[in-house]
């Protein structure tokens, strides 16, 4: 190799090792950013329900604005029906102001809620299971529940949209496959973007068995989606 040569090369690793160590940086400082304004928000929300379980019951309308859009939507993902998610949506803000007492103020309230929430719909969908295969062996049938992956991309046109429509659709029906637990983390994961350790913090389950779970929860979908690809093609 010529010197000059051996030059542009080594050029090229600074300049790469210099970037990746920018992008890293930027990372870093976001996740600092984000970690400090959560820490923030669980301050301000402890607060609230400090205030609430002094008496000011009325104080309880604070969380509920802040949250309530976010866990229907987690709801929503989960059970696929308008009407159950704010059915459950609902009776999960009132199991936790009935629990206020059990939460402890040092943790975060919307984690805490998103766990009472996330349980409740994982028991709604396991009724409906439990429905549907008493009916089928009525001879009726019934549909399955499916979960929801919104697009996370912002350009838009036509084309776009109605391919992102068609994939959501697709996703529907293969969420239906696996379980509520894989469910409930792929949603916790790709729509909330929550770290390993986070979904760790809000199921309530080790680091590795979320990875475990994502791992094949994703496998699952891909399988699915490829398969009825392979079918139309």
């Amino acid at each position: 190799m010529c010197p000059t040569e051996g030059g542009r090369i080594l050029g090229q690793q600074l300049v790469r090792g210099s970037l990746m160590s920018k992008i890293s940086a930027e990372q870093l400082e976001h996740k600092r950013d984000r970690d400090e304004k959560r820490k923030a928000r669980n301050k301000a929300d402890s607060q609230v329900v400090l205030k609430i379980r002094g008496g000011d019951t009325g104080a309880y309308r604070i969380l509920v604005e802040q949250y309530q859009g976010r866990i229907y939507s987690m709801v929503l993902g989960m059970v696929k029906d308008e009407e159950h998610a704010w059915d459950i949506t609902q009776d999960s803000l009132i199991k936790a102001f009935n629990k206020l007492d059990s939460f402890r103020v040092d943790s975060s309230f919307y984690t805490w809620l998103y766990r009472i929430s996330s349980n409740s719909a994982i028991d709604h969908l396991r009724k409906a299971k439990r429905r549907r295969t008493e009916e089928f062996d009525d001879g009726i049938g019934a549909k399955d529940q499916a979960g929801m992956i919104d697009p996370m991309y912002s350009q838009t046109s036509p084309s776009k949209d109605l391919e992102r429509s068609q994939l959501k659709d697709r996703i529907f029906d293969a969420m239906q496959h696996i379980s509520p637990e894989q469910r409930q983390i792929v949603l916790l994961r790709e729509v909330e973007g929550y770290s390993y350790k986070e979904i760790s913090e809000t199921m309530n389950i080790p680091e590795g068995t979320v990875m475990s779970r994502l791992f094949y929860a994703r496998r699952k979908l891909q399988e699915l989606l490829r398969s009825e690809f392979m079918g139309a093609s």
